[in-house]
């Protein structure tokens, strides 16, 4: 049965066979730049870490704030104590680009995730490029050889992987190829709908010195809290914090919130 995500990922796959960009001309130039901001180290501590997300639309919702300043969207997302934020890149389904995660990491000195649907070193290359401090590898969209290879190169330029799962068979896939920061997404592949339960499950079937993060509908403190009851020491929040009247309170609301027990993450 299709998923939401395969539209998605056929369109990045063309564009990625197209590239004939040399490689290793971009790894060099990947490399010279500058040492990225710390993002897993950002997600650990006491309270939970909030990842706020600068977004425009999506292909479920449509527009969410099609005219957001990136740079003042991220600034008051550190206001409220975000710890790091992530910046949709894609252009042609969420009107994204790489010049929001440009403006948007300019204006803040936290850690910034390229949200963008990675199939290719190119893709990778390109989040360092553009100025990202850790990448989206997706396990539903790639195969085992491509997790690990595409992981092995994120590290290798020095990027964090947040390698996103929706169920347990994807977590251990996760693992597998190394995955030391794992979302949950909450969102089902199949149905599209937010299933709370999923990502309690997950989160139990990951191992202590995992970074857990939840990822989609969450929409406010209670659901914050909850998931850090659940052991995450992170949520990713999009579409609540653009469309909020105030930011700021809405980060702050959740990055206050105690994080679980050691034993417990």
């Amino acid at each position: 049965m299709p998923t939401y995500l395969d539209a998605i990922l056929a369109a990045h796959r063309r564009s990625a066979e197209a590239d004939q960009r040399d490689l290793d001309a971009l790894v060099g130039a990947a490399r010279a730049e500058p040492p990225p901001r710390p993002f897993a180290a950002a997600l650990a501590g006491d309270r939970l870490a909030v990842i706020a997300e600068i977004k425009r639309r999506s292909p479920s919702k449509g527009d969410l704030a099609p005219h957001l300043s990136p740079a003042k969207l991220a600034a008051a997302y550190a206001a409220g104590g975000a710890a790091c934020l992530s910046v949709l890149t894609d252009e042609e389904f969420f009107s994204g680009s790489p010049t929001d995660l440009a403006e948007a990491r300019a204006a803040v000195t936290l850690p910034v995730l390229r949200k963008d649907f990675t199939v290719s070193p190119a893709d990778v290359c390109d989040a360092r490029l553009m100025g990202a401090d850790a990448v989206l590898l997706i396990v539903a969209a790639l195969t085992d050889a491509e997790l690990s290879e595409l992981g092995r190169l994120a590290a290798d330029l020095g990027l964090a992987a947040l390698v996103e799962v929706h169920d347990e068979r994807e977590a251990e896939r996760a693992l597998a190829a190394g995955a030391t920061v794992v979302g949950v997404n909450q969102r089902d592949l199949f149905t599209f709908e937010v299933d709370p339960a999923r990502a309690e499950r997950v989160a139990a079937a990951l191992p202590d010195g995992v970074v857990k993060v939840a990822e989609s509908g969450i929409r406010h403190a209670e659901d914050a809290a909850r998931l850090a009851g659940a052991g995450f020491d992170a949520v990713l929040v999009g579409e609540s914090l653009v469309r909020s009247a105030d930011p700021t309170a809405a980060v702050r609301s959740m990055s206050a919130l105690e994080a679980a027990p050691a034993g417990r993450r």
